[in-house]
């Protein structure tokens, strides 16, 4: 078997995992979702009865000590923020897992009015999370510049997913591996800047990286199916070629980067607005 051919095969059983995986997550989504939805409606039961014991004791607070009074007080304000703590995660969890479904059922090449800053934002932090569950030590600074009041849009979300997902798993290799090179020196902080505009029609979704940054030779090769600077096992080489498939051809926008070696990487996103 020639390297074309088993190149192609390994591009084909990727896909394949890929599929399974999807179809996977949505069947785990949307089972969570349903025990998830208790915890928020028994943390809203919850808070109502504490405020009906709130009630009660502010009724009986002159038969309580001042010490005893003073106690329940710290008691009771510590388990409202408890609720709120259990009732904002669990809507969160929920903001999530609705994310997941709504990208698992979209159809191929299927165009979907969705919320682009919320698209966006819940990839950007699943894939921060997956890079913190391979490496404990991981950790990066995030800027989010969301424009605000940015409308619902046409996308394909199940494609763009993967776009923004394939761009911030670069990013925070890029950080990691620049962060491994200047162990030692403190005063670097890996840091990975979102933002969202809309202008004059178009829709940039830019990340930008302070990490290791391209050499000429690794830009000119970019693109090119199966070309990664990954380790074996960690790249399929497949990822930026998806990703500007899915930008210029699927939503007819463009992709570009910017990259110093040494300080950093910018990838932008630019899709007309349908």
């Amino acid at each position: 078997m020639d390297k074309e051919t088993e190149a192609l095969q390994q591009q084909l059983q990727q896909q394949e995992k890929l599929a399974s995986l999807g179809m996977l997550s949505a069947g785990i989504a949307h089972e969570i979702q349903n025990p998830l939805n208790f915890v928020i409606n028994f943390s809203k039961m919850s808070e109502k009865l504490l405020n009906d014991l709130i009630e009660l004791i502010k009724d009986n607070e002159e038969s309580l000590p001042a010490e005893d009074r003073e106690e329940v007080d710290d008691i009771v304000a510590d388990l409202k923020e408890n609720m709120e703590k259990i009732a904002q995660h669990g809507q969160r969890a929920i903001s999530i897992i609705q994310g997941i479904l709504l990208v698992s059922r979209g159809k191929e090449n299927e165009f979907i009015s969705t919320d682009v800053n919320r698209l966006v934002k819940e990839y950007v932090w699943l894939s921060y999370h997956a890079m913190r569950a391979n490496d404990r030590n991981f950790n990066v600074s995030i800027v989010e510049n969301y424009q605000e009041g940015l409308p619902a849009m046409m996308v394909i979300p199940q494609d763009l997913s993967r776009a923004v997902l394939n761009l911030m798993n670069n990013a925070c290799y890029a950080v990691w591996k620049h962060q491994q090179t200047l162990k030692g020196q403190s005063s670097y902080t890996p840091t990975i800047t979102i933002s969202t505009v809309l202008s004059g029609g178009n829709l940039t979704i830019s990340i930008a990286d302070n990490g290791e940054g391209m050499s000429d030779e690794v830009k000119q090769h970019l693109f090119e199916n199966f070309f990664t600077t990954k380790p074996v096992g960690q790249g399929t080489g497949l990822g930026l070629g998806i990703t500007r498939d899915i930008i210029e051809n699927k939503h007819g926008g463009s992709l570009s980067f910017e990259s110093t070696l040494g300080k950093g990487s910018t990838f932008t996103a630019t899709i007309p607005v349908r």
